[in-house]
């Protein structure tokens, strides 16, 4: 069954493979605007193009090059990836169904990420790093017929999506009109043009930037 609701937040199939839904534009024909959780890859769609999967307990997917399994077995600690499933965000909170955080600390009753969330245990599921043998691999509809090495290694092939110098990306802000194009990199921190420089891992968070394109492929 094809999706015609489509939500910010929402993961999907597209052309096989698993995104996320980032924007919804109604006026334009391809209104949707997807990230392929594989490599962050941004692309575009209409409603009828996708369908729609509710992220379980168990299930595995590759993000950015590397795979997870859901899980609540335990609580998160800091560093780790958290899902949102289950969002009863505080006033002052800020996150949505699916949104994907780095927890920068932990509380008793829940954590608290880097975007300054306080997000209870019962709302997240756990980002695994890894695949077990009981998990459920959901990056693809179908999964397609390859090599389990060499899917394996693609999925750990985390260098090919770094920031490089070029790279121009927006920032993910609809009171904000911030473009700029990468100047540098050294070790994990990446330099913009406007004199700012970010963690590598804050620039590749789509819930703050969205890549625009090379300077060198335009």
């Amino acid at each position: 069954m094809k999706l015609f609701q489509v939500r910010k937040g929402q993961f999907v199939y597209f052309e096989n493979e698993l995104h996320k839904v980032y924007a919804v534009k109604p006026m334009y024909k391809k209104s949707v605007h997807l990230i392929r959780l594989r490599d962050l890859t941004q692309v575009l769609s209409s409603a009828a193009e996708i369908e729609k999967y509710q992220p379980k307990e168990q299930d595995s997917f590759i993000f950015n090059k590397k795979v997870y399994t859901l899980s609540k077995e335990r609580k998160a600690e800091v560093d780790d990836y958290v899902l949102i499933t289950n969002p009863n965000p505080d006033i002052l909170d800020y996150y949505t169904l699916n949104s994907i955080e780095v927890v920068s600390s932990v509380e008793n009753k829940g954590v608290i990420t880097n975007d300054s969330n306080g997000i209870k245990h019962n709302e997240y599921l756990l980002m695994v790093p890894g695949r077990n043998e009981k998990s459920n691999p959901i990056e693809y509809r179908d999964r397609p017929t390859v090599d389990n090495n060499e899917f394996t290694d693609e999925a750990n092939n985390f260098n090919d999506l770094l920031p490089i110098i070029g790279d121009v990306y927006k920032k993910n802000d609809k009171d904000s009109e911030l473009e700029v194009m990468v100047v540098g990199v050294n070790d994990t921190i990446v330099f913009l043009g406007n004199g700012t420089n970010v963690p590598q891992e804050e620039l590749m968070d789509t819930e703050k930037w969205l890549f625009q394109y090379n300077l060198t492929e335009k």
